[in-house]
């Protein structure tokens, strides 16, 4: 199958128990400002902090909860003609994002926005240091253009 052919990225939204979640054209934004080279599908999950402290533990070593995990499908494993490659998962901890986003002044929906871009960057391969020059790294620099779609559009009518 021809890459330029495979679907869009399409993103399917739930809970930590799998029930469907609500959170107002998130996975649609989501699909709308990924990168083009994001064809596939991911699946992103609105969880407790209790559940993102339990796999950050988990998969991480680190006992306590994060805003955001990723974690990126196999590249390895068979592409099947026809049905579109899962990238990965993305989980956010809803407790952390109400936390960051009254911490940085805007909507919960802004918050949910920039980790599950965020998350997704991490899926498609993007990563960043642990240090405070992050952001200059080229995962930041790509958020931070998409992210600035992000801001336009909140501002439009």
């Amino acid at each position: 199958m021809d890459p330029d052919s495979t679907p869009r990225l399409a993103v399917s939204l739930c809970l930590a128990d799998g029930r469907p979640a609500r959170a107002s054209g998130l996975a649609r934004w989501l699909s709308d400002v990924a990168p083009a080279s994001a064809r596939g599908t991911v699946t992103l999950v609105l969880a407790e902090d209790r559940d993102v402290r339990r796999l950050n533990r988990t998969y991480r070593q680190i006992d306590r909860p994060t805003d955001v995990l990723s974690f990126p499908s196999d590249a390895d494993e068979p592409k099947l003609q026809g049905v579109p490659r899962h990238l990965g998962d993305i989980v956010i901890a809803t407790g952390v994002a109400r936390r960051q986003a009254a911490e940085a002044g805007h909507p919960l929906g802004t918050e949910l926005r920039v980790l599950a871009l965020h998350g997704l960057l991490h899926v498609l391969g993007y990563d960043h240091p642990d240090d405070p020059e992050r952001t200059a790294s080229p995962m930041f620099v790509r958020q931070e253009a998409l992210l600035a779609q992000l801001l336009a559009d909140a501002e439009m009518p």
